[in-house]
């Protein structure tokens, strides 16, 4: 129920600012060109929709499991976070003190790559079909 309730509280907040934007500066016609996309958490929720890609990127494969384990503990990738310690980038330090957010964050979301953080994480599903749904202009 808890992350039924965040997701929709990120959606709120996706149309509050496209609405305000549209309000604001019409001219730009950010009723067609805007879509807003709130990630619930930090970017390496998504990364956890591959554990094994993601220990690979940082190349440690045997730490797998343990990414597995805090994946488990979730209904999907974007539900990583139930407190402020515990955030997504944390967990991965957790596990791998010498994560380089910048460097293998990157090169993590190489490896899990977009359509398995489709498969795995809605939200975002969403916003990528939205935007494919998108007029060639």
């Amino acid at each position: 129920m808890w992350a039924f309730l965040v997701i929709k509280g990120v959606e709120h907040i996706e149309r509050a600012v496209k609405d305000d934007i549209c309000q604001r500066i019409p001219s730009f016609r950010p009723d067609i060109r805007l879509i807003p996309c709130l990630s619930l958490h930090e970017y390496e929720g998504l990364l956890f929709s591959d554990p094994d890609a993601l220990a690979q990127a940082l190349n440690q494969p045997h730490r797998a499991p343990r990414f597995h384990q805090v994946r488990n503990d979730f209904p999907t990738p974007e539900d990583i976070n139930d407190d402020p310690e515990n955030a997504p980038s944390k967990r991965v330090i957790a596990i791998y003190s010498a994560y380089r957010k910048v460097i293998e964050g990157t090169l993590a979301a190489r490896a899990v790559g977009i359509e398995r953080m489709r498969q795995e994480c809605e939200h975002f599903r969403n916003w990528l079909e939205q935007l494919e749904a998108l007029p060639d202009l």
